[in-house]
């Protein structure tokens, strides 16, 4: 295969991820706006869509930098490596999405690029500050969400004593407010994803001297996102919104304000989070502040133990479809 044809199928499939990206994580983005009836699914939807377009015009390309070049230096791995750690992400978010399992994108890919780049040029080649900057983002944002979930529901609780069930109504209505902040938040964090893998095939196949995200780029993830988004993942929808517990207008708009601090936070200091993780464990912070006994944790446990497993599973997939690719190239 001739190299712009490598590249062609890298930015394919670098799309498709993001699609599957979009159409994995709406659940987290309109899973309570839906399940406590403040909006009608097709309108959620849409306009989550909409904002997950418009979102990596608006806040940089900070999580792509740590992504396509903090991570690995993308003149020191093959396209073949990228497309490794693509498939391997590819492959999780479609066996989670057909169990229902409200899995991490971005543990994916992670999890993924390092297991490529492992098998085919050593550990040697990561560089460890970068990937230490995403793993602390990652593992520190899920404490924050159900930290400041559970604290946040507090204070609404605090502020809404005495009042009559016609405060729901408030409720529903914010819920459009932070709603909208939550998707321009995913959309920023997760878009930005396959702009630092599109960028960093790139650069390695020469097509680029440097590591800048070209604008053709942008809109092409920026559309992908906003297109899987639009179609929605609806097994993830249920799981999110209503087997952890019965979602009521105060838990939607208290989880979504949440999340989108802390998504949206991570993504301007370039720290890229999983928007899985972040959701549903604001969900989790947000029923245990009024009982620790209204969270199911059962579920909550398969989706913890999910996420533990998504980066050695993907690594070592990746691992394997590179040595795979290997073979292919030399037949």
């Amino acid at each position: 295969m001739s190299g712009t044809a490598l590249v062609g199928t890298l930015i394919g499939l670098a799309v498709f991820f993001d699609f599957l990206n979009g159409f994995h994580d709406s659940s987290n983005v309109v899973a309570t706006i839906i399940s406590s009836r403040a909006m009608s699914p097709r309108m959620a939807l849409a306009l989550s869509a909409v904002a997950h377009f418009c979102a990596p015009f608006l806040f940089g390309v900070a999580v792509a930098t740590t992504i396509g070049h903090d991570v690995v230096d993308p003149a020191t791995i093959t396209i073949g490596v990228i497309m490794a750690a693509l498939l391997s992400a590819i492959i999780w978010n479609l066996v989670t999405w057909f169990f229902g399992i409200p899995s991490s994108s971005s543990h994916a890919l992670i999890g993924g690029i390092v297991g490529a780049v492992g098998a085919d040029s050593g550990l040697s080649t990561i560089q460890m500050a970068g990937l230490e900057k995403v793993l602390v983002a990652l593992f520190l944002s899920p404490v924050l969400g159900l930290l400041i979930g559970y604290l946040f529901m507090k204070l609404v609780l605090f502020l809404a004593r005495g009042a009559s069930p016609k405060i729901n109504w408030l409720f529903k209505r914010l819920q459009i407010a932070t709603s909208l902040a939550l998707a321009l938040s995913h959309g920023t964090n997760d878009a930005q994803k396959t702009m630092g893998i599109i960028t960093m095939g790139l650069v390695a196949s020469g097509y680029l001297s440097y590591f800048a995200v070209p604008r053709w780029v942008i809109l092409v993830s920026a559309l992908a996102i906003s297109l899987g988004t639009a179609l929605g993942g609806w097994r993830i929808i249920r799981t999110l919104g209503g087997r952890i517990y019965r979602i009521r207008p105060i838990h939607g708009f208290t989880s979504q304000a949440t999340s989108a601090f802390v998504i949206l936070g991570a993504a301007i200091l370039g720290g890229p989070v999983s928007t899985t993780q972040v959701v549903g464990s604001a969900i989790m912070g947000v029923g245990s502040a009024e009982r620790l006994s209204k969270v199911r944790w059962g579920v909550a446990g398969n989706i913890f133990t999910a996420w533990v497993v998504t980066i050695p599973v993907t690594a070592l997939v990746a691992a394997l479809l590179g040595r795979l690719l290997d073979l292919l190239g030399q037949i």
